[in-house]
């Protein structure tokens, strides 16, 4: 049987990985400065996350969600006491697409209505609804155009405002920092005058931390740093460091019914090791610190470098627009230099999404490769 051949695949297969690098088969190391879109929250193979799974893999992998599991309780404690969202409820799912799909399904059960508000370049899953809200018709098949959407500019709080004023919008759904879109980081000011405007028009906000969660940004949802409480905020990539695990904080005053909301994976045994392990981690190392502060060198050397057109971002998701398309520069920094970076819907933005506990010796490692190659690029 043949793979359904629907990934463009580099010519190279790592089977090791240890921190933020990883091996292929023949030995040769690569720095990650990616992480897999943005998964690899704590470093490849960290000894604790290694053994919090293999201790619970031993005793109990998956037992349904019909039965008690005091793993769900404390991984949602923990999270809750780490992100400072303690107030907040938690469902545990699969992945993001499935969290946002939950995200908006429970924001219509709140209000009734279906029409929802995203952004231009938004990516927020491939599933049925979340793809809906996705900026990108190609992957949108029929079946998909379930429900009106609209896609605003980003920052733009007017347009906003105008169509939360008909009073039919169900949901407005954005991330905190675009990811795929090429690292757009949504304004203070435009975060907070959009909560207002939601609450006043009774649509449930939702905030995508999929990509931009779990400290990546310096905080540990990159929304804080605006004065907001989302209704919803959707999790993953980073929550479980690999391992398929990702939710919703819900707000405490959607309530709970038996059978709103369910999955059969989702919040399983093994998962719940792996989220635990990944919360543990990020307190003890101060990783979420590390992130702002190696972040702030980081983007500070990065905006310095001749040529760059931009630098954006906060913590260690950093966009880099190179004002040509950056796909030869990232095969050459791969195949040359050893060096994982990664691409977005923009070709002339290089997103770097490395793992948090990268230190400062990785950052210059990666600067000085980057300028070598991105110096041959420049039109003198």
């Amino acid at each position: 049987m043949k793979l359904f051949d629907v990934y463009p695949l580099f010519d190279l297969e790592p089977i090791k990985g240890e921190g933020c690098y990883v091996y292929d088969k023949e030995g040769t190391k690569y720095l990650d400065f990616y992480g897999g879109h943005a998964v690899i929250s704590i470093g490849h193979s960290h000894p604790h996350y290694v053994k919090k799974i293999t201790e619970q893999v031993e005793n109990l992998g998956f037992y349904s969600n019909s039965v008690q599991n005091s793993l769900q309780q404390e991984l949602a404690h923990k999270l809750g006491e780490l992100s400072c969202c303690e107030d907040y409820q938690l469902f545990l799912c699969n992945s993001g697409a499935e969290a946002n799909e939950n995200a908006l399904k429970l924001a219509s059960f709140h209000n009734g209505k279906t029409k929802v508000i995203s952004f231009k370049k938004a990516f927020h899953g491939r599933t049925s609804a979340a793809v809906n809200v996705t900026d990108k018709a190609a992957i949108q098949a029929p079946i998909n155009q379930l429900f009106d959407k609209e896609f605003h500019e980003w920052n733009n709080i007017d347009t906003v405002r105008a169509s939360l004023e008909k009073g039919d919008i169900c949901a407005v759904i954005i991330e905190g920092i675009q990811g795929i879109g090429g690292i757009h980081v949504a304004e203070t000011k435009f975060l907070e005058t959009l909560s207002q405007l939601c609450k006043e028009h009774e649509a449930v906000l939702i905030l995508d931390e999929i990509q931009s969660g779990y400290a990546r940004s310096g905080y540990f949802f990159s929304y804080q740093h605006a004065h907001i409480q989302p209704d919803i905020i959707s999790i993953a990539k980073g929550m479980g460091n690999g391992f398929p695990i990702g939710g919703i904080l819900i707000h405490p005053r959607f309530k709970a019914s038996y059978g709103l909301l369910g999955t059969t994976f989702g919040g399983n045994h093994l998962a719940c090791a792996a989220g635990i392990a990944v919360l543990d981690v990020l307190k003890e190392e101060k990783l979420r610190e590390n992130a702002r502060d190696l972040g702030a060198y980081f983007i500070k050397k990065l905006t310095a470098i001749d040529g760059v057109k931009e630098v954006r971002g906060m913590g260690l998701m950093i966009g880099l627009d190179l004002g040509f398309p950056v796909k030869e520069l990232r095969k050459e920094m791969l195949y040359e230099e050893k060096v994982f970076t990664g691409s977005s819907s923009d070709p002339n933005v290089l997103r770097i999404l490395p793992p948090l506990n990268i230190t400062q010796k990785e950052v210059d490692i990666f600067l000085s490769v980057f300028e070598k190659v991105f110096s041959k690029y420049l039109v003198v």
